[in-house]
């Protein structure tokens, strides 16, 4: 997987996507759906609705990544909705993306407590 730097956030998109979309169409969407910039540099994740493949778009200043992959069994187990559901995206953290990218369903999992920076 790709190493990120914090700054990076990682957007999933809640509903179902055309997985015929490319990157114009995936910006696209981003854009008008989503309506955040598709060049900020933050990672952009989209599942179809068998929730068999999913996608992910990352400008990364010189141009766009467009990852792929296709599970041969099974499907992914979307994270739980943290947020109010009149969002068109759930953030993510990396390693939460990579454990549902490895098959693991996060319904079941609960985050133990850590040391968080109090806001300003």
């Amino acid at each position: 997987m790709l190493s990120l730097p914090p700054s990076v956030r990682l957007f999933v998109a809640r509903e179902a996507v055309d997985m015929r979309k490319a990157i114009d169409g995936l910006s696209g969407v981003v854009r008008d759906v989503l309506s955040e910039d598709p060049m900020s540099g933050h990672l952009f994740i989209f599942f179809n609705k068998k929730s068999d493949r999913v996608k992910i778009l990352w400008w990364d200043q010189s141009g766009f990544w467009l990852l792929m992959k296709r599970l041969e069994a099974g499907r992914f187990k979307l994270p739980p909705l943290k947020e109010d559901a009149s969002h068109k995206t759930l953030k993510i953290t990396a390693s939460e993306l990579a454990l549902v990218l490895d098959g693991i369903d996060l319904r079941g999992a609960r985050r133990l407590k850590r040391y968080s920076r109090p806001s300003a």
